[in-house]
């Protein structure tokens, strides 16, 4: 940073899974309790901020619950990991930001069975309180949800996020073609008919449904909805304007430009971890060894860079010097200035 290398203007986030070392075969399964969302908290004092402006009694807060996973005998650290249908293993997920130079800013080891937005605040918190604020921050379909969004929105900095396409079923109108009101807080149909709100889930969603003795007549019925009551349902996240926002972001030529420079920094820092140093699996076992031996990978690819780079750069002044030093020198020679 002293030597001007790091720009840290845009930062480029991700995360790649590394095999740990442990035998997928032994495992026990092991009943725990899920993991808490960091901004549930703040999701929570909106939703009753919300069902409170509509005449809705307020909710009481959600336990997390318990969920079942399978602990690896050998490093129960891990997380399993699938793969696909056929493959899965227990792995780690390196977490990492880079800006557009290569260079890392920032590195976070977690189980693979976390996913990744769960992980983004606090790389992003590092990142910002060790090096500085971003402008801009491009991510991965794995970061692109409302609450990332609201996150960088509200910190000022710009979300560059990736398409993703659409789940609606073959054969059905897709969401965007249910345009929303946010004046009259409703959404209209592609038949012209409205779906009105009807309440806020525990799980922070809005629900809008529509008149089930109009849509019973309705010829888009069967592209519509396929409930047996003849009800469509909306659901729309508390926080879907920051999503949308940066959805109309993603048209922009700025947006377009860096999201293409993601194969050339935080794509190729994964590469290079792992086919230049040894990183396709670990020998270590445990989280805590696991993070030390990323941030020394890390840490050594940046010097490696940083030893490159001055190289490159004394380099470059020696051979401008050749070629304009010594035709200088050699004209005040001529001049009768060799005192000089």
């Amino acid at each position: 940073m002293n030597l001007g290398f790091v720009d840290p203007d845009v930062v480029f986030i991700d995360s790649t899974h590394v095999k740990a070392s442990a035998n997928k075969k032994k495992y026990s399964k092991k009943v725990v309790e899920a993991q808490a969302k960091d901004y549930q908290e703040k999701l929570y004092q909106e939703i009753n901020q919300e069902r409170a402006q509509n005449g809705k009694k307020p909710l009481a807060p959600k336990t997390t619950g318990m969920k079942e996973v399978k602990e690896n005998k050998t490093d129960p650290e891990s997380g399993l990991f699938i793969k696909n249908e056929r493959e899965s293993m227990f792995a780690y997920s390196f977490h990492a930001g880079c800006d557009r130079n290569g260079f890392v800013l920032g590195a976070i080891v977690k189980p693979s069975n976390i996913h990744d937005n769960q992980v983004f605040k606090q790389l992003y918190d590092e990142i910002k309180t060790a090096i500085t604020k971003p402008t801009a921050v491009a991510i991965d379909a794995g970061y692109k949800t409302p609450y990332i969004s609201k996150l960088l929105f509200d910190d000022g900095v710009r979300p560059v996020m990736p398409y993703t396409r659409p789940k609606t079923k073959e054969g059905f109108f897709r969401k965007h073609e249910y345009v929303f009101d946010e004046f009259y807080n409703c959404y209209i149909c592609p038949a012209d008919q409205v779906l009105k709100y009807r309440t806020t889930t525990r799980e922070g969603y809005r629900q809008y449904t529509s008149n089930p003795s109009v849509c019973k007549e309705c010829p888009f019925l069967s592209r519509c909805t396929a409930s047996q009551n003849h009800t469509k349902q909306i659901h729309r996240r508390i926080w879907q304007d920051h999503l949308e926002e940066a959805d109309h972001l993603r048209h922009t030529e700025l947006n377009k430009h860096i999201y293409k420079q993601r194969k050339e920094t935080i794509e190729r820092v994964f590469a290079d971890m792992k086919e230049k140093h040894g990183m396709q699996w670990t020998t270590l076992r445990g989280k805590q060894k696991i993070q030390m031996q990323a941030m020394l990978v890390f840490a050594a690819m940046n010097l490696k860079k940083l030893a490159t780079w001055r190289w490159r750069n004394h380099r470059h002044k020696r051979y401008l010097g050749k070629f304009i030093r010594k035709p200088l020198l050699n004209l005040l020679f001529r001049r009768g200035l060799s005192a000089v």
